[in-house]
């Protein structure tokens, strides 16, 4: 025989580990100190700019 649930728990639940799991992402994104994003943000634009900075033009005409 299956075992019996309340439905209203299993979704309160559920909400609760998907509140736990977001509470957790933010954590992530927003407790660290502000010269860590910094030099994070700085890496990222830096990364960018080699990449666009490395990339060969060609022509339409010609091809691949």
């Amino acid at each position: 025989m299956a075992e019996i649930i309340n439905l209203n728990k299993a979704r309160k639940a559920r909400a609760r580990a998907d509140d736990k799991a977001t509470a957790a992402a933010n954590r992530s994104a927003h407790g660290r100190p502000k010269a860590e994003r910094d030099k994070t943000k700085a890496e990222k634009t830096h990364l960018n700019q080699v990449l666009d900075g490395a990339k060969i033009d060609r022509p339409d005409d010609e091809p691949t």
